[in-house]
């Protein structure tokens, strides 16, 4: 169950920082060097790490004995000014983030599916917390409920004249993070385990 528990985090921690650096690299390719100047574009985790999301919002999701592990760096910073084209650019940055988390949870189903029979059930394992782990950010991420990157993507979406509201909307954030797991999350939460057997071909 330790061991479980520490891999659990591990692989929460960088999975997420997974997740924001791929923010702040299709940010730069899209004409917004903010997160390269911040030493952002790195996978060193201690640059990335957040004390409540990284740390203590995790564990209490893992002791609370849910099943559900959710947690978050510190967001990368986003200048959209500085977009080629301010539309796209915010529209693939907010992409990037889940879509790493998709890839990442196809490798370890690629490796799994066809190296398996020469693999450590431990190795398997792992790979499965891997999978869950980050299909469970991807899902979560999409969700369009202002600020996780369902929204951004929404919002790109949308003419000009709704951005005020996106902005309104993000600065009680944390309120309306929390409405979403408490009410729907539960609700959402099923299609993950079904995604993950069904990537794994079960």
């Amino acid at each position: 169950m330790e061991i479980n528990f520490i891999i659990g985090i591990a692989v929460l921690i960088m999975s997420v920082v997974i997740h924001e650096v791929s923010h702040g690299y299709v940010a730069n390719i899209c004409g917004d060097p903010t997160a390269k100047h911040q030493g952002r574009l790195t996978l060193n985790p201690i640059r990335h790490l957040s004390l409540w999301g990284s740390v203590i919002v995790p564990i209490i999701f893992i002791l609370s004995g849910t099943g559900i592990v959710l947690g978050w760096a510190k967001p990368v910073e986003i200048n959209p000014y500085n977009f080629k084209n301010r539309r796209w650019g915010e529209f693939f940055t907010a992409l990037a983030g889940p879509l790493s988390n998709i890839i990442m949870a196809l490798l370890f189903v690629l490796i799994l599916r066809t190296l398996e029979t020469s693999l450590s059930a431990k190795f398997i394992e792992f790979g499965i917390i891997v999978i869950d782990t980050n299909i469970t950010l991807a899902v979560f991420n999409l969700v369009p409920v202002p600020p996780l990157d369902g929204s951004k993507i929404l919002f790109t979406l949308f003419p000009k004249v709704f951005e005020k509201i996106r902005v309104y909307l993000e600065r009680y954030f944390l309120v309306f993070v929390m409405i979403f797991v408490v009410l729907f999350w539960d609700i959402i939460s099923p299609i993950i385990p079904k995604i993950v057997l069904w990537l794994l071909g079960n």
